[in-house]
């Protein structure tokens, strides 16, 4: 049976960057209702404070499904008790597989492992199925607490005690 693999990694390494590539080239496609260039993508991928998602201000996790690199998500320390998810995703080919919840899971124990209390997280309304999963896994939809042109909506969920 395959099974899923999810465990912390550099946000730089083959497998991230490939991931993270891929994330951007979704979420930009769909908010421009046309394929990104890979110009564009690289645009997205330059900076952004990818940086700050080791330890001790973040962290990246990179989910396999049968060894393959199938999802990533980073979280980021807002404050010393507020931890922003950002950068989920699953590679489309491997959604539908239980990954996602996995991933939320896992970016919800890193976070409580760096002293986050609370998760928050960012999006756009144009993106029912991430939205309707934060939903599912216990966030509600809270006041902004930051600005952006992407931007849309916010949730938030308290971490009760870790697994």
């Amino acid at each position: 049976m395959t099974s899923w693999i999810l465990t912390p990694e550099a946000f730089d390494s083959a497998s991230a960057s490939s991931l993270r590539r891929d994330y951007y080239d979704e979420v930009a496609s769909r908010y421009w209702k046309r394929p990104a260039t890979p110009e564009e993508v690289d645009r997205s991928l330059a900076g952004g404070g990818v940086e700050l998602l080791a330890p001790p201000t973040g962290q990246f996790v990179v989910g396999r499904y049968g060894g393959e690199a199938a999802a990533c998500g980073g979280i980021l320390m807002l404050d010393a008790e507020r931890a922003e998810l950002t950068r989920v995703y699953v590679r489309p080919a491997f959604r539908g597989k239980g990954g996602a919840g996995l991933l939320l899971e896992q970016l919800e124990e890193e976070a409580r492992s760096l002293g986050a209390r609370r998760t928050v997280l960012n999006t756009r309304l144009d993106l029912v199925e991430a939205r309707a999963l934060y939903v599912r896994h216990g966030y509600a939809e809270i006041p902004a607490y930051c600005t952006g042109p992407y931007m849309e909506i916010w949730y938030g969920k308290d971490l009760g005690p870790g697994r």
